[in-house]
């Protein structure tokens, strides 16, 4: 069950990203920083590639179908999980396209931006959340040694499914960029 750990580590990376988002935010609603575009774009960019590239399709394709086949009471919370995948790119295309109007409006579009990034960060956290607290402890339970080693070979591989291609590098590489550009405490890069 290898597969559970990388699940529970790429929840943990996005939660940094979307917890970094946050406190950039509301550091710059409450006057103590200034709209680092730069770093903005690079966390938006990781959240948009990551979960909806890489993670997302594994767990539908793998850990999800499986499920539902070994234990079919789950097929509505599944349901429900998966229709959060398919939402979830419209929830970021509308969080890029408010940071664009704040990049380019400047700070009457602040609110809209802010408050766009506190529903993404809510709707993603329940969402990880439900996939820890209920799907995981279900496939624990129900899924065979065949669909675990299934499972763990999709999530060990980190392969773009659109791209076919190691994806897990190039989004590592984006994450350690974030850290090198976002400030402390979120990260190790110049303070303003």
């Amino acid at each position: 069950m290898n597969a559970i750990d990388i699940i529970l580590d790429e929840h943990r990376s996005l939660a940094a990203v979307l917890h970094g988002l946050l406190y950039l935010t509301r550091s710059i609603q409450s006057g103590k920083r200034s709209p680092d575009f730069k770093l903005f774009g690079a966390m938006v960019h990781y959240i948009a590639a990551f979960p909806e590239r890489l993670h997302h399709p594994k767990e539908d394709q793998y850990l999800f179908r499986l499920l539902r086949q070994r234990h079919p009471e789950s097929g509505a919370l599944i349901d429900r999980l998966s229709a959060d995948h398919e939402a979830g790119d419209a929830r970021i295309r509308d969080l890029e396209r408010v940071l664009r109007a704040y990049e380019f409006g400047g700070a009457d579009a602040l609110p809209a931006f802010a408050q766009a990034v506190e529903a993404y960060a809510a709707f993603h956290w329940q969402h990880m959340r439900t996939e820890e607290d209920e799907i995981l402890p279900m496939a624990r339970r129900y899924l065979t040694a065949d669909d675990w080693a299934s499972v763990d070979q999709a999530f060990a591989g980190n392969t773009d499914p659109l791209l076919g291609a190691k994806a897990g590098t190039e989004y590592d590489a984006l994450f350690r960029r974030i850290v090198h550009l976002a400030p402390p405490p979120i990260g190790v890069g110049p303070q303003d």
